[in-house]
């Protein structure tokens, strides 16, 4: 299964083929509790079909029920939900004083249309990031490319013109097989990744099966070297063997990778350090681009607890948050 966004933009694209209109529902912004971040996709016809998600409940049944009544047939519209007066939906209130703003945009099947999802699908496979920019007084929508960097939902209201960036899916590239490895592919799926595992060895591969994940039987390194990694993707080696993990960790710090770890103790760490800058080619500024050990320190001794504890490590990097902000985000009960 691939990655929501992406199922979303083919999902579009399937309708365009089949000669089909549709609706694109885009998140807009949040505030309070919200389960979708702004950018957040969700595509449906006006029988109610749909692909997506725009807060994971009833924002998504009442957008499906008033368009299956025949709303929102003009080419955008811009709804709240969550609003203190109600206005926009007082048939919907969101957990915990929640508002979400979600943009609705009516696509018609045409040649225009497919072209506009197709260069969307470009952008998610890492082909590039470009920015959407969708007219709110006539609906009119063009993609460019995207030479800054910043929110991924900025609004002119001088112009009445938003602009949406889209970029590459977060992609993990797993760097040979072990327990802990499967452990991380299973959570990085679950999480929306684009999950790719590299393994060359026959007797590893044989047992592997986990729907949605791509492997590859060849050495992570010559994978790497081949086909590169954009800025999203994270790449990691768990699997003790430096014939894979060093090799792979010798090709990730060539790329634009934002995160790069392997799995060891300090101890090991230390050598392998030693090692690639002893017979590894690589300078102290590579090597410092890999986290080792890997993951956050949560005291994990399972392979599933050691993947837990990287993917948690690789949101937070994506996400930007140093480690001395990673705290609960449950207030603390007193009695």
């Amino acid at each position: 299964m691939q990655p929501l966004d992406i199922q979303v933009v083919d999902q579009a694209i399937s309708w365009c083929d089949g000669g089909q209109d549709f609706w694109l529902c885009t998140v807009l912004s949040t505030f309070g509790s919200s389960p979708r971040a702004p950018g957040s996709w969700l595509v449906a016809q006006a029988n109610g079909d749909h692909c997506g998600s725009l807060s994971g409940g009833c924002v998504e049944e009442d957008f499906l029920e008033r368009l299956q009544e025949g709303e929102f047939q003009g080419r955008i519209n811009r709804i709240r939900y969550g609003a203190a007066d109600g206005k926009d939906n007082p048939r919907v209130s969101l957990p915990c004083g929640g508002v979400l703003d979600v943009l609705i945009e009516h696509f018609p099947a045409s040649a225009s249309s497919r072209e506009h999802f197709l260069a969307l699908r470009a952008a998610l496979n890492g082909q590039g990031h470009v920015v959407r920019r969708v007219c709110l007084k006539t609906g009119e929508a063009s993609i460019e490319p995207d030479r800054e960097t910043g929110q991924k939902v900025m609004e002119d209201e001088t112009t009445a013109t938003l602009k949406l960036r889209v970029g590459p899916v977060s992609r993990l590239l797993i760097a040979g097989l072990s327990p802990v490895a499967s452990a991380c592919a299973s959570f990085a799926h679950s999480l929306g990744f684009d999950v790719i595992v590299c393994d060359p060895r026959p007797e590893e591969v044989r047992h592997f099966n986990l729907p949605g994940v791509t492997l590859r039987q060849e050495l992570p390194s010559m994978w790497i070297a081949r086909e590169g990694c954009h800025g999203a993707t994270a790449v990691v080696a768990l699997t003790h063997d430096p014939k894979i993990d060093d090799t792979a960790l010798m090709e990730a710090v060539k790329t634009d990778a934002f995160y790069i770890g392997v799995m060891g103790s300090l101890r090991t760490s230390e050598k392998r350090r030693e090692r690639l800058l002893r017979i590894g080619g690589l300078n102290e500024q590579q090597v410092e681009r890999i986290r080792m050990p890997i993951g956050l320190n949560i005291g994990s001794k399972t392979p599933a607890e050691i993947a837990l504890a990287v993917m948690a490590d690789i949101i937070r990097v994506r996400e930007g948050i140093p480690p001395h902000k990673v705290v609960s985000r449950l207030t603390p009960v007193t009695h």
